[in-house]
């Protein structure tokens, strides 16, 4: 079998080239990282790769564009290529985390409205939050692009807050990544990279236990428990089965 050329490694995911032109394989490690903090969560992986198929599904069913096309196997999905835009949007639902510490306010402090933040992806700057005059004056997007890429996210924060809602979970904030994909000389913004516990923080509605990676963050116990819950609950871990996962016990 021939080897296939590693586009890009993060701490998250793997790229590899895809199968056709214009497309790529994207592997889900088990990897987790927290600021400086590094370990494994146990079939991480296997449950975000499904986790975010499942998710990419149903906003591209009410017509959010992303860059999923299909799951290949169970750590592997093929996306389109899209040129990233070196972005990560944040969208509060509640305060939490850093933005009840800059603001003095209790975590889980409900927000008048939800609130949208921008963060320039780099590992090195610890993605340092930036404003629009940034985005737009260092290129990074376009005037138009922004404005489109607020309209998505909190569309998406609209859908997805719905879904979490009806299985009992709150969906607290997270992270979304864009791209754009290139036709000729035009180019369209798709929601990229993934939506999953790893970059989302979910809470269960009637104790609001944590059930995303702030428990590896806090040093909590249960991860990998946590996980397969949100999965559970979605509908795609049969309920009853608290194994491990490693492939087989995910629903086909």
């Amino acid at each position: 079998m021939a080897r296939r050329k590693r586009i890009y490694e993060g701490k998250a995911k793997v790229l590899y080239e895809g199968p056709e032109p214009g497309t790529l394989v994207q592997y889900f490690k088990d990897d987790a990282w927290a600021l400086d903090k590094q370990g494994t969560i146990t079939g991480k992986g296997v449950l975000n790769n499904r986790i975010s198929e499942f998710l990419m599904i149903r906003l591209g069913e009410i017509g959010i564009p992303t860059h999923f096309m299909r799951r290949l196997n169970m750590r592997e999905q093929l996306v389109r290529e899209a040129e990233m835009i070196p972005l990560a949007i944040m969208v509060h639902n509640l305060a939490t985390g850093d933005l009840a510490a800059r603001f003095g306010m209790n975590e889980g402090t409900p927000l008048p409205r939800s609130i949208v933040e921008y963060y320039y992806k780099s590992d090195e700057l610890h993605n340092p939050m930036v404003a629009e005059e940034h985005v737009t004056a260092f290129g990074w997007a376009s005037p138009q692009e922004l404005d489109e890429i607020i309209h998505m996210s909190l569309r998406v924060n609209d859908f997805l807050s719905g879904l979490f809602l009806a299985v009992g979970i709150r969906l607290v904030d997270f992270t979304l990544e864009y791209g754009r994909l290139w036709e000729e000389d035009q180019s369209r913004i798709v929601l990229a990279d993934e939506i999953s516990p790893d970059n989302c923080r979910l809470w269960d509605v009637s104790t609001n236990e944590i059930m995303d990676k702030d428990r590896f963050r806090r040093g909590m116990d249960n991860v990998e428990e946590a996980y397969q819950e949100v999965a559970r609950r979605l509908g795609i871990l049969p309920e009853g089965d608290a194994r491990d996962l490693k492939g087989p016990a995910i629903m086909q």
